[in-house]
């Protein structure tokens, strides 16, 4: 049996969320899809209990003040993965560090690739298809009016119950302690 997994993500409430859940149904109809989201940490078995990792959750993210990013271009992973996205501008390296002092004790995970702050818009099954998307991706993304700024007060843990099925654990806020459900 696979072991459960868990990861910690910042949903996007903003017009982005519209334009990216747009875009998705144009690239990518028959998928399903997750809500809008940032990843700070990607999937992972826990070294511990849900109970450690909120404390560790607490204890770090207590001390980073919110901040804001700007999402920057339309890109794709290919050909490591087929993974269009928009990376994240301003606001990066800040996520990065993030990252960075999260990944330890209950969330310490070698991770296949480098961590890279971005918003998922479609996994495609080819290169060739990544390639046409983000081309089509790029020239929706131009063609967008709306700001580009996320304000990053709020992660969520989650879990994945089943493939790809993600239930929300508790919301982290940054600079303050874990909010009670």
């Amino acid at each position: 049996m696979p072991s459960v997994r868990y990861a910690l993500v910042a949903y996007i409430k903003s017009p982005i969320t519209a334009f990216v859940e747009s875009l998705r149904r144009e690239l990518h109809p028959a998928l399903p899809h997750h809500d809008a989201h940032l990843t700070l940490l990607p999937p992972r078995p826990l070294h511990g209990t849900e109970s450690e990792g909120l404390r560790l959750l607490a204890r770090v993210c207590g001390g980073v003040e919110p901040f804001e990013l700007t999402l920057g271009e339309m890109q794709s992973f290919a050909p490591t993965t087929w993974t269009v996205y928009i990376g994240v501008g301003q606001g990066g390296s800040r996520m990065q560090e993030l990252h960075r002092q999260l990944n330890q004790e209950t969330f310490a995970f070698a991770e296949e690739w480098p961590y890279v702050p971005h918003l998922t818009i479609a996994k495609m099954q080819t290169e060739q298809e990544a390639a046409q998307a983000v081309e089509i991706a790029r020239r929706w993304w131009h063609s967008y009016g709306g700001s580009r700024r996320i304000l990053l007060d709020r992660l969520t843990f989650v879990r994945e119950d089943a493939p790809n099925c993600w239930v929300d654990l508790a919301p982290v806020p940054l600079g303050g302690s874990l909010v009670s459900r």
